[in-house]
């Protein structure tokens, strides 16, 4: 038996992005039981709370997707009752959902990330949609890119590559939340590079490669069996892969992460790797990219689990206020 004594892996949720939590959270149990850790699998629910109060675990492993899962929220939770998990603290969740913000910081670490403009719902109303999105046009020209600023799985996503595609965009992206990200359109090879740090700091898997059949990494592209090849390590130049492992590394240290995350880029012509957003709970499905860079790495993903529980469960955590103050 592991010395990472007893596991709760936390999946589900309320998001749209639930099933995807589901299937990512059975994945992790079966591969942490298949290294012998004690997991239990539990949805987030009313009965959570007095069930962890109840039988606390030795570490929670939060895979939740979507708002709650990656904004902090929940791990705020877990801090409020003294329990050790997998992932990043609730202060970094924040800054890395919101997609925005994130780009920001990276940028200003001299992060490649496209030109964009993030515009609430409200704006549209305000201001006349066709006076928005023709300053859009003007500003950052054609395609576009449309996505949620926060959420994932590709979630309320759209190419828009003439004008007369923008609204149908931004009503999608407004179908998944109040703000819409809105980006200059970098053609390239799409890839996402995973970093894990299981206690001797952060280190970057090899890019993987992403090619959908329908040309869209799109939700049924990310998570159908089948419908997107995968190359690892990426068919980039060795110097553009060290190049996206370094924006990886950047994005995850700048942003204050740990543990685990997967950044997606973009490489252009020229070799350029170009920000998108980062991760904070990275899909661990069978089709999820973060496993596959494991697997290619040689790190079966039942000791990549059981390495970061038992980092969570060795890391010293901060005394809380009241005991500070005693």
């Amino acid at each position: 038996m592991s010395h990472a004594g007893t596991v709760l892996v936390l999946a589900g949720g309320l998001s749209h992005e639930r099933d995807v939590s589901l299937r990512s959270g059975r994945r992790v149990v079966e591969a942490l039981r298949a290294a012998g850790v004690e997991t239990h699998l539990a949805d987030v629910d009313a009965g959570l709370l007095p069930a962890l109060q109840a039988d606390r675990p030795d570490v929670v492993f939060p895979i939740l997707h979507g708002a709650a899962g990656e904004d902090g929220a929940l791990r705020d939770v877990l801090d409020l009752l003294e329990l050790p998990y997998v992932g990043s603290d609730a202060a970094a969740c924040r800054l890395a959902f919101d997609k925005p913000t994130a780009k920001a910081m990276v940028a200003g670490a001299g992060v490649a990330t496209p030109a964009s403009a993030a515009l609430p719902h409200a704006l549209f109303r305000d201001l006349g949609a066709g006076a928005v999105l023709d300053a859009l046009v003007a500003r950052l020209g054609l395609p576009l890119f449309v996505k949620p600023a926060r959420g994932g799985s590709a979630l309320g996503c759209a190419l828009a590559r003439t004008p007369e595609d923008l609204p149908a965009a931004m009503r999608g992206c407004f179908g998944y939340g109040d703000t819409a990200l809105v980006e200059q359109f970098v053609d390239g090879v799409e890839i996402a590079v995973s970093v894990v740090d299981t206690g001797s700091g952060p280190t970057a898997l090899a890019a993987v490669e992403i090619v959908p059949d329908s040309g869209s990494y799109d939700y049924a592209a990310r998570y159908t069996a089948g419908a997107t090849r995968f190359f690892v390590p990426a068919r980039i130049s060795g110097a553009a892969a060290a190049r996206a492992a370094e924006t990886a590394l950047v994005a995850h240290r700048g942003l204050g992460l740990r543990d685990l995350s997967r950044t997606d880029l973009v490489v252009d012509a020229e070799g350029t790797p170009w920000f998108l957003e980062v991760n904070v709970a990275p899909g661990l499905t069978e089709t999820s990219l973060l496993p596959q860079a494991a697997e290619a790495a040689g790190l079966p993903a039942g000791d990549l689990y059981r390495a970061l529980v038992e980092r969570a469960r060795t890391r010293e955590r901060p005394l809380s206020r009241s005991r500070q103050v005693a």
